[in-house]
């Protein structure tokens, strides 16, 4: 895996652990799209998109949770996508403590963001990211 993309991927983690959404936004595309699994616990049905997007996103995590953060642990790139492999905490007064693992396909456009998606289930995104490969 390319040095530059486990750092670009620590950097948008960190921006995004810290609520930053200056730093997220300058990580990302224009047009990022994004798939998060917070979207289908709030019963949204379209990805959150651009900066305006990413705005909404932080502003839901803020309605379901009072803690989440995310920790890379693994990063697997094949040309323009890359697979990270890691840990998500939450923390909810309302849904408790949660300590799972995760992961998340990512597209990148050189050193920007372009699409995301996130799975509660990090054999189900191997799986698809191998697939994408292949065909």
């Amino acid at each position: 895996m390319p040095e530059p993309h486990r750092a670009l991927v620590e950097r948008l983690f960190d921006a995004f652990n810290r609520r930053d959404l200056a730093a997220i936004v300058e990580l990302c595309d224009p047009g990022l799209e994004f798939f998060p699994v917070t979207a289908e616990q709030i019963g949204r049905a379209v990805p959150y998109v651009g900066p305006d997007g990413l705005r909404e996103y932080l502003d839901d995590i803020g309605q379901i949770w009072d803690e989440l953060l995310i920790l890379p642990k693994q990063v697997e790139s094949r040309g323009d996508r890359m697979l990270v492999t890691g840990r998500v905490y939450l923390r909810s007064h309302e849904l408790g403590i949660r300590d799972m693992p995760a992961a998340w396909i990512w597209e990148i456009d050189g050193e920007r963001f372009r699409r995301g998606e996130v799975f509660v289930d990090p054999e189900q995104a191997a799986a698809r990211f191998a697939a994408d490969a292949a065909g």
